[in-house]
């Protein structure tokens, strides 16, 4: 006789049926309970919840929690946004800061440009710096000062404490000067307080030599370097630099005027120079035709 098998299923399915029905019932019961608008019924209501809720802190545990971590990450992106925000603020700022201070200076070099004291017959141009045409072989730089506003060649040109250099070749719009660096640049100078005079001799190098010092003893490193007016090229009492000693024991003098920034330039109006005609005046005067004697012939002798 065969054996009758019974499938778990069978008695599992009717149950869960019992069960799923149960549930709605449960469920609708409790709604209309929630429905009815009586004060026993909302006696009954406030009792069951008073019993029950308490209970069921476990069960709400996590959803308090999930919710907490929910507003935490909606802080956690407003904070990320908002340090985002405060980058880029911060960045605008640094670059206004550098801003500013690039105009701080501006503009304390234009005013020690308005501040330096100088003899009240000169007057001046200011101009700004175009370019620097610096090259181990010559140093110059352009300013957009030029024959429409009056500038001419050999006029001094300062920055806001000491001198740059010369004007060398004037366009309508710009001109050029030439640095006391420069090889090609020779400027009469008096030390003080010694008084010696010396010429300043540019060498491509930062502190240009002084050469032809009548007494080199009596100069001593941080003397000051003026311009002499010797020649007529620059007006006397010009500050250059100061007097220093290189390692070789020759006497140079390290500029006043800072050439790593030069921005704007002072170009002093001075006098008129007079064009050479006879370039060996400049060695010894001409003598005087009394003083000029017979010149011997050739193959006189004393005897």
């Amino acid at each position: 006789m065969a054996r009758n098998r019974t499938n778990p299923e069978d008695f599992a399915r009717p149950i869960r049926r019992i069960l799923v029905g149960l549930l709605v019932l449960a469920l609708l019961a409790l709604f209309l309970l929630w429905r009815i608008d009586s004060p026993r019924v909302e006696r009954f209501r406030t009792a069951l919840v008073d019993r029950v809720v308490p209970g069921f802190d476990w069960v709400m545990l996590p959803v308090t929690k999930a919710a907490g971590m929910a507003k935490n990450f909606q802080s956690y992106t407003k904070l990320y946004e908002q340090n985002q925000d405060l980058r880029q603020e911060l960045q605008q700022m640094r670059v206004w800061k550098e801003a500013a201070l690039r105009l701080e200076q501006q503009n304390a070099k234009l005013l020690d440009l308005n501040q330096v004291r100088l003899d009240p017959k000169l007057t001046h141009i200011t101009g700004v710096v175009l370019a620097d045409s610096g090259s181990p072989f010559r140093q110059s730089v352009l300013i957009n000062v030029g024959a429409r506003d009056g500038v001419r060649d050999g006029w001094a040109a300062m920055d806001g404490i000491g001198l740059v250099g010369r004007i060398s070749g004037v366009g309508r719009r710009s001109a050029r000067v030439i640095l006391l660096t420069d090889s090609n640049s020779r400027l009469p100078v008096v030390v003080q307080p010694s008084g010696q005079k010396a010429l300043l001799s540019g060498d491509n190098t930062p502190a240009p030599l002084l050469e032809f010092l009548d007494k080199p003893d009596l100069v001593r490193p941080g003397d000051q370097v003026m311009t002499s007016g010797d020649g007529g090229v620059f007006p006397a009492g010009l500050l250059v630099g100061a007097v220093a000693q290189s390692p070789d024991r020759r006497l140079r003098t390290l500029l006043a005027a800072d050439y790593e920034r030069l921005e704007f330039l002072r170009v002093l109006r001075s006098h008129d120079l007079e064009p050479l005609t006879d370039p060996g005046g400049l060695v010894a005067p001409p003598l005087s035709p009394g003083l000029i004697g017979p010149l011997p012939a050739e193959g006189d002798s004393d005897g």
